[in-house]
């Protein structure tokens, strides 16, 4: 087979992606992993290069590689992803190989057709894409199955917003959250304390230190809304921080696999997500 283009080469995430695209609870999704009896179903909810980035398939087979976890990835775009030649300008592979003039006028270039893009995707219409996929996911998943949910990039903040108890969903007079556990890495967008303070299951952030887009210092006011919620009496869930050195922006996605640096960041990334959901799912 001819090698995908635009894949992380050399490293976990390189090869063809191994899964199908489907139509899953009105979304088309890429599945892969356990259909028999899958441990728990994992979803991702991608950066903003959805299913055109061979990366988040490949991710998404390192998640099911295990054989315990049936995988969804849905476009959640339907149809409608940043393109990836932005991709190559915003976040690339290699960014030791990209001048500063490339840089720069590679942006210029680029900005209309992502602030186009972002005007097609304002917050209320894009959560009401994600919430519908996890309540029909939820209703049309037997009782006990357990649901994690990994964001990377765009898609963090919505991972987040997923285990809020405010987006519970009732089943049979029971109120039960969309997800059972989160992962959200470089989760940009999010706002603080609103995404975070009525958190109801296990979260594990990612954050990069060099983080151009999402700051660093993020970190620590999360933490802090927690901390005031906790002494207020309000309940907090397991919550856990991982820190990225550098970590710039796309680390658990597009990092450089020949730094050795960011390597151990893509790495380290696929194990804070399988550890976080061996833990609670």
């Amino acid at each position: 087979m001819e090698p995908c283009h635009g894949c992380i080469q050399g490293t976990i995430h390189e090869g063809q992606p191994q899964g199908t695209e489907e139509l899953v609870h009105g979304l088309n999704t890429y599945v892969v992993g356990n259909r028999t009896n899958p441990r728990a179903i994992v979803v991702m909810y991608s950066d903003i290069f959805g299913l055109l980035l061979p990366n988040n398939k490949l991710i998404a087979d390192a998640y099911a590689k295990s054989g315990e976890y049936l995988v969804y990835l849905p476009d959640f775009f339907k149809g409608d992803p940043v393109p990836l030649k932005v991709a190559d300008v915003m976040i690339p592979v290699d960014a030791t190989r990209q001048s500063t003039f490339a840089k720069y006028t590679g942006l210029l270039a680029s900005m209309p057709t992502f602030l186009m893009w972002r005007g097609r995707h304002k917050h209320m219409s894009t959560e009401r894409i994600c919430v519908e996929f996890l309540q029909k996911l939820r209703r049309n998943t037997r009782r006990g199955q357990k649901i994690g949910m990994v964001g990377f990039c765009w898609g963090g903040r919505y991972a987040v917003r997923a285990g809020l108890a405010s987006n519970a969903v009732e089943i049979d007079g029971e109120k039960v959250p969309l997800v059972d556990a989160v992962v959200a890495l470089h989760p940009s967008n999010m706002v603080v304390p609103v995404d975070v303070e009525a958190l109801a299951v296990p979260t594990s952030f990612g954050w990069g230190v060099e983080d151009s887009v999402v700051s660093f210092d993020q970190k620590a006011m999360v933490e802090e809304t927690h901390a005031k919620v906790a002494a207020a009496g309000g309940k907090v869930p397991i919550t856990e921080h991982k820190t990225y050195n550098p970590g710039r922006h796309g680390f658990g996605v597009r990092g450089n696999p020949d730094n050795p640096a960011e390597r151990a960041c893509l790495e380290g990334t696929e194990k804070q997500v399988l550890d976080w959901f061996q833990r609670w799912l």
